[in-house]
């Protein structure tokens, strides 16, 4: 395989992962990001921890998708995330 099949293969894989997302938001609360993955939720507990020198955060999701492309299975009922990076949690907004 080329470098340049293989650089295909994987724009088309992220074109249907991309696919994928927007047909799923929709059942979700959350939209989660950390320094190595982006989630959708639809629950999420936040935990900050540390002594102060060293702080981490703590995430549990529950119902959650996970935007990885190399994933067979993107639909996991419980994730635990330890960090030490930043981390957004934005609750998306409700249809009528």
């Amino acid at each position: 395989m080329s470098a340049e099949d293989l650089e295909r293969y994987e724009t088309e894989i992220e074109l249907q992962l991309y696919k994928e997302y927007r047909d799923v938001l929709p059942m979700f609360r959350y939209v989660v990001e950390t320094e190595r993955r982006f989630y959708l939720a639809n629950e999420v507990e936040q935990h900050v921890k540390g002594d102060g020198a060293s702080t981490f955060v703590e995430l549990v999701l529950r119902d959650a998708w996970v935007w990885d492309m190399y994933r067979p299975a993107r639909f996991v009922s419980s994730v635990r995330i330890v960090t030490f990076k930043d981390v957004n949690v934005e609750e998306l907004p409700r249809e009528p």
